[in-house]
């Protein structure tokens, strides 16, 4: 199978934006990649829009457009050519685009030095941000995505996005971000814990995902021995020193591929 050049395009988007994402997609079967690469690049694309201006209207703005974008593929109508949106085009549905409208959404939280308002706003903003990617991507490849199925994923999307964020902890804080709710030693080690017993085992997710689709969660593979790692060490968050050694992430992403 060969791509074309938005997916080509999409691809080198990933592996300069989101490293973890893109071994992920590259240990995925090809057929798998033409979804996962164009995924992962809409979500480097987001995730940057509000971190490239020191305006919140022009922040704003750039998360519209991506809205906007993803009205035009839910509602069937002529989608502005893009080399990230032509080829989400080809394979989201409006139920898919309607999750990742969702996802831009709570990425107007990253514009603003408010801090999250409670832990539903906290738990929300890391669910939809990681888990709304993995709905998609499942739905693209073919999942039946029954109520169980879309459970299951929404606490993998929510462990997942709590490794990445505690590890993103720092930065946040270098930008003027109050991104915890309680910065605690304690408090960060009982949340990394807390969502480590959350985290649906690798067995639990073939349950409910067919084999075909698995490949959408696989970016999932760090974030069971990142909360560990913090649960143990919860002043690494601080001092930004969670590290997974290279051997010990080649072996996981062997597992979970």
């Amino acid at each position: 199978m060969s791509f074309d050049a938005d997916v080509l395009a999409c691809a080198a988007i990933v592996e300069k934006g989101d490293p973890e994402r893109f071994a992920a997609a590259m240990a995925s079967p090809l057929a798998a990649r033409k979804v996962l690469f164009p995924l992962y690049a809409f979500n480097v694309e987001v995730t940057r829009a509000p971190w490239v201006t020191q305006e919140p209207m022009i922040a704003e703005m750039r998360l519209q457009w991506w809205r906007d974008a993803l009205e035009e593929i839910a509602n069937g109508v002529p989608v502005r050519r893009h080399e990230v949106v032509t080829p989400l085009s080809t394979f989201l549905t409006a139920e898919s685009a309607a999750r990742l409208d969702r996802l831009v959404t709570a990425r107007r939280w990253d514009i603003y030095k408010d801090p999250f308002e409670d832990e539903t706003h906290f738990e929300t903003y890391l669910t939809e941000t990681t888990a709304s990617l993995m709905l998609a991507g499942l739905e693209a490849l073919g999942q039946d995505m029954s109520d169980q199925t879309v459970r299951t994923v929404e606490d993998l999307g929510y462990c997942t996005g709590l490794s990445r964020f505690l590890q993103a902890v720092p930065t946040l804080e270098d930008h003027g971000r109050i991104p915890l709710l309680d910065g605690r030693r304690e408090a960060i080690g009982a949340l990394a814990r807390d969502a480590g017993s959350r985290c649906p085992t690798r067995g639990a997710l073939r349950s409910v995902i067919d084999g075909a689709a698995r490949p959408a969660v696989t970016e999932a593979f760090l974030a069971p021995a990142v909360l560990g790692e913090v649960a143990k060490r919860p002043q690494s968050v601080a001092d930004g020193t969670i590290e997974i050694a290279p051997l010990k992430r080649s072996i996981l992403l062997w597992r979970w591929s």
